[in-house]
């Protein structure tokens, strides 16, 4: 019997519906059981969907449903699009009676070991992401999505994982790679080595949820629920352990710190890597409902395609570290790589045999530098790919048709077809030969990447049979039979046009949005907005006027160097300002019921400088002082908070 080799994803929360990320995650899992099957191994892909609790209760209350009906609308979901994705997979679900029962045994195996323990529990805890959090106080925010915690008191089962601290240090120093990428391990060991708290993995106070085989109503909390999931997957038969689980960077402590606990606990024996991969971004942010800048995935397959859209994913972002995603830069990427790229070369080269060779394979000697580098591609390839470093493997093949495409423009072969000596045909024969080869070697390497692509130039090739059923562990060069007809040339990857495709992908975004809304039932119509209403006591604005006309008012600091009360008006004072000019000036200003003529001395004020002179009261106001005010409200000076020079102008 053939090594098996078993992977999993995270099995997704069904708070939201499959987004880039979650597609991201699975494409890279499928990608790698597929180069796995291409290696000669029995492989098995494991995802699914993790259902039990508060949150769930209460999207499904708002809907009107069980949380096990929206729970079950929900993963359908996650199948649907990794069905669309075209992504053989086996589906677990936490609501799953064979979950309760596998969970349930695990509890039992711990508790049989000493590892379990009842108390009660009273700290900080984050409903939206169901976490306790450590050392906070009432009301700090928690630390991964920053929304306020809350206090909560409640009698727990409670598991021992403070007396794996050892146990879990040394597993890290005897398989340095049991986390990857490496630096995510450093920072797993530096947690571990700060000292682990015992864990409460039950809950009292919900109801939808795995019973605990305890007395009184406990339910398991998520980390001892859902990831017991990939056991659950494969139990009774002959997968486990896991090789590879694949996760989100947000999501390694539980797997690489709590599950480890868990099965050594119970005696069961461990995965045997834990990989990380980091976040896609929209805008450099995380991608989140809250932000509103989630991509989903369904546009982009249906007017991109999953094979390029696999292609970009894992081209484009360094397996394990964040990526910025964006439409502009995913058409580019598209465009260079895929339809000038890798399509171009393989349709001009089999065209060029079609037209030259009448559609056969020619016999000749291969190039040799070509042939020596993709050798070393094919061994870089492999290496890259047993090391989750993707984006090297791509890089390493484009650098290789990148070469073939400057051999074909150095041999020239247009010219050479013209040529009728031996010599001529000779090399002709060689750089039609080569090329081909090339691309029956890029075709199995991209297999585990781009299938159906891959299946199409496989096929134009002349190639028999699936491209998938080729072994990359025995590639090498030499697999074009002389004499061999190619089929059909059709263009695998159209160039695409930059609006046209961004413009199009926007408006099925637009229905998938409501239809995403609908199926997490948040599409009710949302209240009208209250009518706007003027705060009372605002006066409407004034007609508007130009630039010019706001340019012809002189507004200017001035300082009190005066103020008197005006006889026979209770309301106006007399001031004398200065406005850094020859003389100080005079004017008459309506705020002696709101300021006693002693409090305004030397007091800094603005005036319209320029307003032209009149008489009130017999006295000569040259400018008016600014105040704001309600209507028939009292009237409040205007003046500059920082220490402005008398004359300064206002602008």
């Amino acid at each position: 019997m053939s090594e098996k080799f078993y992977i999993t994803t995270p099995i997704y929360y069904v708070n939201s519906a499959p987004h880039l990320g979650t597609v991201y995650c699975t494409l890279a899992a499928d990608t790698i059981r597929r180069y796995q099957a291409m290696n000669g191994k029995r492989t098995l892909l494991v995802t699914g969907s993790d259902e039990h609790s508060q949150n769930v209760e209460r999207a499904a209350k708002k809907k009107g449903l069980s949380p096990l009906d929206f729970s079950t609308e929900l993963a359908a979901e996650f199948q649907r699009e990794w069905n669309l994705f075209g992504i053989p997979y086996r589906f677990i679900r936490t609501s799953d009676p064979r979950h309760h029962a596998t969970v349930q045994w695990l509890f039992e195996r711990c508790r049989a070991n000493g590892y379990i323990e009842k108390g009660a529990y009273t700290g900080q805890y984050c409903f939206n992401c169901e976490l306790y959090v450590n050392d906070a106080q009432p009301g700090d925010p928690c630390p991964d999505c920053q929304r306020p915690t809350e206090t909560v008191t409640e009698e727990n089962y409670f598991f021992k994982l403070s007396a794996f601290e050892k146990k879990l240090l040394d597993l890290y120093e005897k398989q340095p790679d049991f986390v990857v990428p490496e630096y995510r391990m450093n920072e797993i060991v530096s947690f571990v080595r700060g000292g682990l708290r015992d864990l409460s993995i039950t809950r009292s106070n919900l109801q939808w949820g795995i019973p605990v085989p305890v007395e009184g109503r406990h339910v398991f909390y998520v980390w001892f629920d859902a990831l017991i999931s990939y056991l659950t997957a494969v139990r009774e038969e002959d997968w486990w352990p896991a090789d590879v689980h694949l996760i989100g960077k947000d999501i390694l402590r539980f797997h690489a710190i709590y599950w480890p606990a868990f099965l050594m606990a119970a005696d069961l024996p461990l995965p045997r890597r834990i990989v990380a991969h980091g976040w896609i971004l929209k805008d450099s942010l995380k991608m989140s409902k809250s932000r509103g800048n989630v991509v989903r995935p369904e546009p982009l397959r249906q007017v991109i395609g999953a094979d390029p859209l696999r292609y970009f994913l894992l081209r484009e972002i360094p397996f394990g570290q964040d990526g910025n995603f964006s439409y502009e830069a995913l058409i580019t990427r598209l465009n260079a790589d895929l339809a000038n790229g890798l399509g171009n070369l393989a349709s001009r080269t089999l065209t060029m045999i079609r037209q030259y060779r009448g559609g056969r394979i020619p016999a000749g000697e291969s190039d040799a530098a070509i042939r020596a580098q993709a050798e070393e591609t094919i061994r870089g390839w492999r290496a890259a790919f047993d090391a989750f470093e993707f984006h090297r493997g791509l890089e390493q093949l484009w650098a290789l048709l990148g070469a073939v495409d400057k051999a074909i423009v150095a041999y020239q072969p247009w010219l050479l077809a013209k040529q009728q000596d031996a010599e001529s045909q000779a090399k002709l024969d060689t750089i039609l030969s080569t090329a081909a080869e090339v691309l029956r070697i890029a075709a199995v390497l991209l297999a585990p990447v781009m299938p159906e692509a891959m299946q199409k130039i496989w096929s134009q090739l002349g190639m028999e049979g699936i491209v998938e059923s080729e072994r990359i562990d025995r590639l090498a060069w030499g697999g074009l039979r002389e004499g061999q007809a190619i089929g059909e040339v059709e263009a695998v990857f159209p160039r695409l046009d930059m609006a046209k495709t961004i413009q199009k992908i926007e408006e099925i975004d637009e229905a998938e949005a409501e239809r995403i809304q609908t199926l997490l039932g948040k599409s009710e119509a949302a209240p009208a907005a209250p009518q706007w209403q003027r705060p009372e006591g605002v006066p409407p604005l004034e007609p508007e006027i130009t630039i010019e006309d706001f340019a012809k008012v002189d507004l200017r600091v001035a300082q009190v160097l005066a103020a008197e009360r005006v006889k026979g008006a209770d309301k106006l004072l007399h001031l004398t300002v200065d406005v850094a000019e020859e003389k100080p000036r005079t004017i008459v200003a309506g705020i002696a019921q709101q300021y006693a003529p002693e409090e305004l001395i030397g007091r800094k004020v603005v005036i319209v400088a320029n307003l032209a002179p009149r008489k009130l009261r017999g006295l000569v106001s040259q400018g008016m002082i600014v105040a704001a005010s309600l209507e028939n409200g009292p009237p409040v000076l205007v003046a500059p908070i920082a220490d402005v020079p008398v004359g300064a102008r206002l602008k």
